[in-house]
């Protein structure tokens, strides 16, 4: 699998470092800045459909293909699953029996044989961009495409070689790239290059840049849209009134004027009923794109009718994974949130600080644990594709894990942090960056959780043995890192020895979280505690309403 993994691996590295510029290019067919987000979560759920393990080319791809094809999303995203599916299986075909088990040995052989299939395989890929999309607009990544096909075949009938090949694909992709300024009158008045197009040539240079060995950042990069659309194109948008090197939306696409409604959704029905399908849909609406195969397809219309959408699906088919967006709850040309953190919380305190911090909150804590449900809920009314799941309690945390196995299947992306306590949520929350790609969010967060220690202080309810040994009803405990590490006859004394222990290990901050009965007098003790054996630490107290336990305790 050797250069289709690379490809994919380095696209998917592309597309992240460029989804930021990508979505600022976004103003066609609607300005609602998402397509490199689009893009680059549908090149995401390809890639996470590639299994691992030994694989003839045709396995691969068409299981690449089919993880586009079920993870694509916007209308950028749809198309481009029809390029790679469709460039995927032509390759497939034209692949010799005798090679099909060397996987991906069709890039990785420079012959002309296999130059012309590649070139073969993109000309096919964009004819079948082109018969999906219901009413097909040039200076669209569909122009892009086919400029890149044109160009490779015109490379391959010379008789140059694969890597060459590509790279003319490339060029020819970053030429059209330029040109759709010019093509698009919506382009024009906003001094854009189109954003689907700039995705695609991210996708191509990346695929030159494994061919031809050069790295990545010499080849895929996205031409910046002012410059890319240099000439009369940018000039006249400034005259218009708009500010250099800042998009102008478009008045209608958003307007009254224009469909309200996107709806996509996968439909399960017979080939041959899709051309009447795509036709009844083009009557509905526009942006119609249906991709797919097999009794599989990917919809996609921007409506005023969304029942009537729908029920053409149903007509034919099974419709699934339906996705409705409300374009007028959108800010115009504003990037649509991709990720969203959902934390459990144990108190009305808690659940204030997590909110303030950007999170969704899920009541959860002592005596009211927290259901799959709930969690599942959540990430539905979310509506991002993204979800980081931060379940502050270890009780909580293979419920977590269970919300995020059954989302998953509904084609969203969820990490649970292993957060076991309320202060590694808030310590985790507080570093939270939506513009740092999904893993990297991951890591960031995980790291900030697990270089918190923990601690708690709380009465006892009954007699007991625990690991600090045998403790009578009323004795306060004192908690570290999940385990009872002593037992004390008053509050004041569990504190400081938790303090004592957790900072035993050091520290430089130390967050008091003071619970819905703990006194006054209990927090300005371990706080003064604190200051006077610790100058070096700082101290913040926030109330978190939590019940059971009078202070959580977190050391960073």
């Amino acid at each position: 699998m050797g250069v289709l993994r690379s490809w994919a691996r380095v696209a998917l590295t592309e597309l992240r470092r460029a989804r930021a510029e990508i979505d600022e290019l976004n103003v066609y067919p609607v300005p609602d800045g998402d397509t490199g987000t689009n893009l680059y979560l549908t090149w995401e759920a390809a890639c996470d459909a590639l299994p691992d393990g030994e694989l003839t080319f045709a396995e691969a791809v068409q299981a690449f293909g089919r993880g586009a094809l079920l993870g694509a999303r916007g209308n950028s995203g749809v198309i481009t699953s029809q390029l790679v599916r469709a460039c995927g299986l032509r390759l497939a075909e034209n692949l010799p029996r005798d090679q099909e088990a060397e996987a991906g040995s069709v890039l990785a052989d420079p012959r002309m044989s296999e130059a012309a299939a590649f070139a073969d395989a993109l000309a096919f890929a964009a004819d079948a961009a082109y018969g999906a999309v219901a009413q097909p607009v040039e200076g669209t990544m569909l122009t892009v495409a086919r400029k890149a096909a044109d160009s490779a075949l015109a490379a391959a009938n010379e008789g140059k070689t694969l890597a060459e090949v590509c790279l003319a694909a490339a060029a020819g992709a970053r030429l059209a790239l330029t040109k759709t300024t010019e093509q698009l009158d919506v382009l024009r008045r906003a001094g854009v290059v189109d954003a689907g197009g700039a995705g695609l040539v991210v996708i191509l240079g990346a695929m030159e840049s494994v061919l031809s060995g050069r790295p990545p950042g010499k080849s895929t990069g996205v031409p910046r849209r002012l410059t890319a659309a240099a000439g009369p194109g940018a000039a006249e948008a400034d005259e218009a009134g708009g500010t250099k090197g800042v998009i102008q939306a478009p008045e209608s696409d958003l307007g009254a004027d224009g469909p309200a409604y996107e709806v996509m959704y996968l439909l399960d029905a017979p080939d041959e009923r899709i051309g009447d399908f795509r036709r009844a849909l083009a009557g509905l609406g526009d942006s119609v794109v249906v991709v797919g195969g097999d009794e599989l397809w990917n919809v996609h219309v921007h409506t005023d009718d969304v029942g009537a959408a729908i029920e053409q699906g149903i007509a034919i088919g099974r419709p699934h994974r339906i996705r409705v967006t409300h374009f007028a709850d959108l800010p115009p040309h504003a990037p649509i949130a991709s990720r969203a953190v959902i934390a459990v919380a144990a108190g009305d305190g808690l659940a204030k600080l997590f909110v303030e911090a950007g999170a969704v909150v899920v009541k959860g804590g002592p005596g009211r644990r927290c259901s799959t449900g709930e969690l599942l809920t959540a990430i539905e009314q979310s509506g991002t594709p993204e979800i980081v799941i931060l379940p502050n309690d270890k009780d909580s945390i293979a419920v977590a894990e269970a919300a995020a196995t059954a989302a998953r299947q509904n084609g969203i992306r969820v990490a649970v942090i292993r957060t076991r306590a309320q202060v590694q949520g808030l310590a985790a929350i507080a570093v939270h960056d939506a513009g740092l790609s999904f893993d990297d969010a991951v890591v960031q967060l995980s790291a900030a959780a697990g270089q918190t220690r923990h601690g708690a202080v709380t009465i006892a309810v009954k007699d007991a043995w625990t690991m600090a040994g045998t403790c009578r009803i009323g004795d306060a405990l004192g908690v570290v890192d999940g385990d009872f590490a002593l037992i004390t006859e008053d509050l004041v004394a569990a504190a400081t020895g938790v303090a004592d222990r957790l900072l035993g290990g050091g520290g430089e901050l130390m967050t008091v979280v003071r619970g819905a009965n703990a006194s006054p007098d209990l927090v300005d003790a371990l706080v003064r505690h604190v200051r006077r054996n610790r100058k070096d630490v700082d101290v913040v107290v926030y109330d978190g309403g939590q019940e059971r336990y009078p202070l959580l305790i977190g050391v960073e």
